[in-house]
């Protein structure tokens, strides 16, 4: 599931910055293949975190906490040497509150009910076979 586009993450860190990261060979235009390979990733892991807490897909619309945790995620993948500071700091509070997310310290406004709200596991064994008034 897509949680942030392109235009996402144009309007967080700009154009240019896109443009630096995906286009190695001109620099003139966003090789929006790999942005697109980028939020790909970043949504897989999202997903990977959310999917002990919450049915996937989630519901539309998609949370803002959960837009800007995907642009994290995909800025620091275009990084393909060395991500600079912030760009690192910002991945790295992206994924302190995805496990959060996935604790339950972080809960996510969303209309369906979580998958595990209680974290334990539930069994039915049904009826038994043998039993001592059924032999």
């Amino acid at each position: 599931m897509p949680y942030a586009t392109q235009a996402d993450l144009v309007s967080r860190f700009g154009e240019q910055e896109l443009i630096d990261q995906t286009d190695r060979i001109n620099g003139a235009v966003v090789d929006a293949a790999v942005v697109a390979r980028e939020l790909a990733y970043a949504g897989a892991v999202i997903d990977a975190y959310l999917a002990s807490r919450y049915a996937l897909p989630l519901p539309d619309p998609v949370p803002d906490l959960l837009v800007g945790l995907c642009c994290d995620l995909a800025r620091y993948a275009l990084y393909t040497d060395a991500a600079p500071e912030t760009v690192r700091d910002r991945y790295k509070d992206a994924v302190a509150r995805l496990r959060d997310i996935a604790a339950g310290a972080i809960k996510l406004d969303l209309a369906t009910p979580s998958v595990a709200s209680s974290g334990l596991v539930q069994i039915d064994t049904g009826a038994r076979l043998f039993s001592r008034e059924n032999r």
